[in-house]
């Protein structure tokens, strides 16, 4: 059976040896390399081209956000998963909006962590319990997300996933800033969210957009 290859970057060296041998026990995965910075990570991917980093978010040299968009330039197709003490709306914002496919707590079991590699190799967005489970307070499960928005304001949304501002999106969209501008409003309305960042949670959560 082919592994899938696992680099693991963690500042902390027993923190790293300990995922390291964590993911060992894993029958589909490999570690084939470390690094001990964000720096070391972008080389080590470049040295061994693997399927998946695992990352710790705050780091030297480097942080976690300018590694991810570095390792996505090397290769889109390497996913990457934060693992980090922070489970806040705005750190997933962040990761997903540079690329990464993953952002989980480093308190999380064994298990967690083998269900979160499977869920990212299948295609899904894995996101911490505590965010999901806040997003979901008061929601709607009857409500038919995708039905909710039109085409251009799914368009607006999946440009808002890649963190791109409102100029941004004007010129891909080849729309002005007003009418961007609007189109975000209507999307936190139909959404009932607050700001952006909520509203880039629950379209990931619902599949609405894709971060490929």
């Amino acid at each position: 059976m082919k592994k899938t290859r696992v680099l693991v970057a963690d500042d902390h060296e027993l923190v790293r040896e300990g995922i390291v041998k964590l993911i060992g026990l894993f029958d589909s995965y490999k570690v084939v390399g470390e690094a001990a910075d964000g720096l070391e990570a972008v080389a080590r991917v470049r040295e061994y081209f693997p399927d998946l980093v695992l990352m710790d978010l705050n780091m030297p040299r480097m942080n976690g956000i300018d590694a991810i968009r570095k390792i996505k330039e090397i290769s889109p197709e390497i996913l990457v998963i934060i693992l980090t003490i922070h489970d806040d709306e705005e750190y997933v914002y962040k990761v997903t909006s540079a690329g990464a496919e993953g952002f989980i707590q480093k308190d999380i079991t064994s298990k967690e962590l083998k269900d979160a590699l499977d869920s990212v190799l299948k295609g899904d967005t894995v996101f911490p319990s505590s965010v999901i489970h806040e997003s979901r307070d008061g929601e709607d499960e009857s409500v038919d997300y995708r039905k909710l928005l039109s085409k251009r304001e799914h368009e607006v949304l999946a440009l808002l996933a890649r963190g791109m501002s409102n100029r941004q999106i004007s010129e891909e969209l080849f729309i002005s800033e007003k009418t961007v501008k609007n189109h975000v409003s209507n999307i936190l309305r139909k959404l009932d969210v607050n700001d952006r960042t909520q509203a880039v949670i629950t379209a990931l959560k619902h599949g609405l957009v894709r971060l490929k």
